[in-house]
């Protein structure tokens, strides 16, 4: 009977989306270098699954045209107390199935994240408890008193419970361990777009929910999702016209398309820091030629391999002037950024030499680095030029290069030793980096995505501090002395802001946020 039950939902949300798809619609092509790994919500805290899923599934707090906070599932919050936030839930809300939205669904996608598998415990990490007022009220506790909440919860998508338990979808799908379950190929949320197929690696196609609570200010019906591996072939797509419109645009590419008649370019700085991570950790490096130590648990060697970088040569080379060289974390556009301690080491080869020699590797050594080449602009490349660069100073890099599908599981499960990372601050904030990022593995999502196991306590004294801070200027000396921490340790490497490229056809009007995430309800097609 429930077999026959999930047979009837899912031919009656085929049915709606059909019905809202028809003569005269407007449907929209749009091609990304990779896909997203999964439609599970909570199953990969990756920009792109975030921004594909966020079409389908939703928040309680969002981001408007302006990047500025904004109701979703929740029509307003305020804290009762320092550390309680109530939040009013939307009315009259349903997930594509016909499923009522309630108070339910929150708790629910709450026990979710924070539990096994998933990818996004961070973005809930502040929460201890959610309590259900009513249907369409709950309360949330927080472990201290935590101001950014709201902002934290923009990329937290709820799912129905009702769905998850009738799917078998309980659990995330776990990413580290290849386990996959229904959330993976199909979804069921409250969003503007539903799935209507789905082919991983190729296309997947979504539909207007003609069932959507909210406003969509734009006019597309249809959403043909391409996956277009080869810069080429993805840029000629759009040339030609099969597609409306492509991210990331080569660099290589960008003036030419600026010059096309029928195109037009979309440029802006990306909130996201492309950043090398190590190993400090293991007593022995997994994949090193150095046996019953690890160098990198040395300062002067992740000092060596800093200042071997030529990041004005990555720039200039690798990325054709699309990137912004950085000594911090976060860029310049995030609360907390210090202009102060914005200059990086020196790119010095012999000085990394010498720091090499002082730390007992006078001829280098051997390490293997894991990089994507489907996942940021040029990742591949800048991996390539940085391993020449190290090669310059004795360091043999044994460069892994692959999709981001095989990538993402392997660097998760902290089966590295020296890798990139991209991180962008969804709230617009330094905590959103000092926590994932820069504190020490533990509960609650803190650290999990500190691949290298980077470790001052002092740093997490000060995250901890910093979360529960409501005096401004405390809260960014506190912030500014945690970078320094962190920068005067180099626990990682950071590289650079890369830019924002998208191309489109002329006809194509679209908003492009600052986070990379594509809002296909702002899209309109002419």
């Amino acid at each position: 009977m429930k077999f026959q039950t999930t047979i009837l939902s899912a031919a009656l949300g085929a049915a709606l989306g059909l019905a809202a798809f028809g003569a005269g619609a407007v449907t929209l092509k749009v091609a990304n270098q990779g896909d997203s790994l999964s439609l599970d919500p909570h199953s990969l805290q990756e920009s792109l699954q975030l921004s594909v899923t966020g079409n389908v599934y939703e928040p309680l707090v969002t981001r408007d045209k302006n990047f500025k906070l904004a109701p979703a599932l929740a029509t307003s919050w305020k804290q009762t107390a320092p550390t309680v936030w109530r939040f009013e839930l939307r009315k009259g809300v349903q997930f594509h199935d016909g499923t009522p939205f309630t108070a339910d669904d929150v708790i629910f996608s709450y026990d979710r994240t924070r539990g096994e598998g998933s990818d996004l415990q961070s973005a809930v990490g502040p929460i201890k408890a959610i309590r259900k007022i009513n249907d369409h009220v709950v309360e949330m506790d927080t472990s201290s008193p935590f101001p950014i909440l709201p902002d934290l919860m923009t990329n937290w998508y709820i799912m129905s419970k009702k769905w998850c338990e009738t799917n078998q979808a309980v659990r995330p799908v776990d990413r580290r361990k290849g386990i996959e379950n229904a959330a993976s190929f199909r979804a069921n949320g409250t969003g503007p777009f539903r799935v209507r197929e789905r082919q991983p690696n190729v296309r997947t196609t979504f539909v207007r929910n003609g069932n959507y609570w909210g406003k969509i200010d734009g006019n597309v019906d249809e959403v043909v999702f391409n996956v277009i591996g080869n810069d080429a072939t993805r840029v000629a797509a759009l040339i030609s016209g099969e597609i409306d419109i492509m991210e990331p645009v080569p660099v290589q590419d960008v003036e030419r398309l600026k010059t096309a008649s029928n195109l037009k370019v979309l440029q802006g700085p990306e909130l996201r820091v492309i950043f090398l991570g190590m190993d400090q950790k293991r007593d022995e490096l997994l994949f090193s030629n150095v046996k019953g130590k690890n160098p990198f648990k040395d300062k002067r060697v992740r000092q060596a391999f800093y200042q071997a970088i030529d990041v004005e040569g990555i720039k200039r080379t690798v990325m054709r002037g699309a990137s912004t060289p950085n000594a911090e974390m976060l860029p310049p556009q995030v609360n907390g950024f210090a202009p102060d301690l914005a200059k990086r080491l020196p790119f010095d080869p012999e000085a990394s030499k010498k720091l090499l020699a002082e730390a007992g590797y006078p001829q280098g050594f051997e390490v293997t680095m894991n990089c994507p080449n489907d996942r940021y602009v040029n990742d591949g490349a800048i991996c390539q030029a940085v391993a020449a660069n190290l090669a310059r100073v004795g360091v043999k890099i044994n460069l892994q290069v692959e999709t981001k599908g095989t990538y993402f599981p392997k660097i998760l499960r902290r089966d590295t030793s020296f890798y990139m990372l991209g991180w962008t601050s969804t709230t617009v904030d330094a905590h959103n980096v000092l926590y994932p990022i820069m504190s020490s593995p533990g509960e609650g999502g803190r650290g999990q995505f500190n691949l290298g196991a980077y470790s001052n306590p002092k740093v997490d004294e000060l995250t901890l501090k910093i979360a529960s801070e409501t005096d401004q200027k405390k809260r960014n000396e506190m912030i500014h002395e945690a970078i320094k921490i962190h920068q005067d340790d180099v626990g990682h490497i950071p590289l650079h802001q890369q830019a924002l490229n998208w191309a489109m056809k002329k006809n194509v009007d679209v908003v492009q946020m600052p986070n990379n995430d594509m809002v296909w309800k702002f899209v309109t097609v002419k």
